[in-house]
């Protein structure tokens, strides 16, 4: 699962357990983005480090979560394409999958080398509020294997980053839309707060 996690939230938790019990998926690595391919600055002004660590903080409690941090070391840009192929190359014999939002799967063509990713993982787009997924046939009819995406529902959960951010910046509660220890180290190490 690939995300800024800036911050990590309910979710993304909850978008993880659904995949992995939906897809009898063994293990969720939670993947924080590096380099931003489109050049996008991290909002917030938080380091990758404390991307890093309240994304462990988060997933401390679920035996089949696990971190990399593959895509914050690498310092490269990070395209899913190339993420992908490196997991192949770690993990030859596992079905991979990547879960990642609705929103994101509808701009596939945008990404880099999109074919050649849906022949090493399978997608699996998560649904969020406001999203149209039924542009989705029709946006990736061109690459093939359309079996390779799979739509997941998930419960509404009016919750986003950018929401948790703005609530932070304001000095505004955040309880209960992220883990309680991803709270305490937002609290503690003074994030998203205004100069």
């Amino acid at each position: 699962m690939g995300g800024t996690f800036n911050p990590i939230h309910v979710g993304h938790l909850v978008t993880a357990e659904e995949a992995r019990c939906r897809f009898s998926l063994d293990e969720v690595m939670f993947m924080p983005a590096g380099v931003h391919p489109h050049g996008k600055e991290m909002p917030g002004g938080v380091s990758d480090e404390q991307r890093y660590e309240m994304t462990a903080i988060a997933i401390a409690g679920n035996e089949h979560f696990s971190v990399s941090r593959y895509e914050i070391d690498s310092g490269r840009t990070g395209y899913t394409v190339d993420t992908i192929r490196h997991l192949r190359g770690e993990r030859p014999d596992a079905e991979l999958f990547f879960i990642t939002g609705a929103d994101a799967v509808l701009e596939i063509l945008k990404w880099k080398d999109p074919g050649e990713l849906l022949k090493m993982a399978t997608l699996i787009a998560a649904t969020r509020p406001g999203y149209d997924l039924g542009q989705l046939a029709q946006t990736t009819a061109g690459l093939g294997s359309p079996e390779r995406i799979q739509v997941m529902e998930i419960p509404a959960i009016g919750v986003s980053s950018s929401l948790i951010r703005e609530k932070a910046a304001a000095g505004r509660s955040i309880k209960y839309l992220v883990p309680e220890g991803v709270e305490r180290f937002i609290e503690k190490e003074k994030l998203y707060r205004q100069a």
